[in-house]
């Protein structure tokens, strides 16, 4: 079992630290501040079983960082957190680069040329980062098994192999099957799928659900 830090109190860092504390590893959930609300809530609801602190007391903790902050705020949470802090540790990216700023839907506020991925690669060229499940819902990110019996596809990319053969071993430990993680390759490959956020939002929009995922048929 692993330290883990999560980055982030929505949603997405809530499911993802849960399912980790279901797993067995220790978990620091971390924030901009270490009284957060949300935070606070989710240490009390896990009895015990979770730990809680500022974005840099958990980077500090963790071994492996899972970055669930909002995209557009990424940047600056990974930099509080202190490159020190990330240095030569797996930095998994669930983020999206989507601007609300106007509204909805939002637009990306980086695409077609780079990518969130590939910028907190640069920011931290000492971290390896990969690039892994923000291409749905959070539910199905930690139980593929609600749909389609689990038989339907995530992808990874980043630069380094050994880094995504860890995160495949914990995406495995959450239920997905092996041969349905897709290695697209190196980090620019974020490109692609941060770019599907749009095209996800309209199903989303159509459906009014989110329960659903990409199947490659071939």
């Amino acid at each position: 079992m692993n330290k883990i830090a999560v980055l982030g109190t929505g949603n997405v860092g809530d499911a993802i630290g849960s399912k980790l504390i279901e797993l067995g590893h220790s978990v620091m959930i971390g924030s901009r501040t270490s009284n957060h609300e949300k935070m606070q809530a989710f240490v009390a609801k896990h009895h015990g079983k979770a730990n809680a602190g500022t974005f840099e007391d958990a980077a500090s903790f963790g071994e492996i960082i899972f970055n669930c902050t909002a995209g557009v705020a990424s940047l600056d949470a990974l930099k509080m957190a202190g490159e020190s802090n990330l240095d030569g540790k797996i930095i998994i990216d669930l983020a999206n680069p989507l601007d609300f700023s106007k509204g909805m839907p939002p637009s990306l506020s980086i695409a077609n040329t780079n990518s969130l991925g590939e910028e907190i690669q640069k920011a931290f060229p000492k971290a390896k980062v990969v690039k892994a499940l923000n291409t749905m819902w959070c539910g199905l990110m930690i139980n593929p098994s609600l749909i389609h019996g689990g038989d339907h596809h995530t992808f990874v990319c980043g630069n380094d192999t050994e880094a995504k053969l860890t995160v495949n071993e914990i995406l495995q430990s959450f239920g997905w099957i092996a041969e349905n993680i897709i290695d697209l390759g190196d980090i620019t490959k974020a490109r692609g799928t941060e770019m599907y956020l749009p095209l996800w939002l309209s199903i989303y929009g159509a459906t009014n659900n989110g329960a659903f995922n990409m199947k490659i048929v071939k």
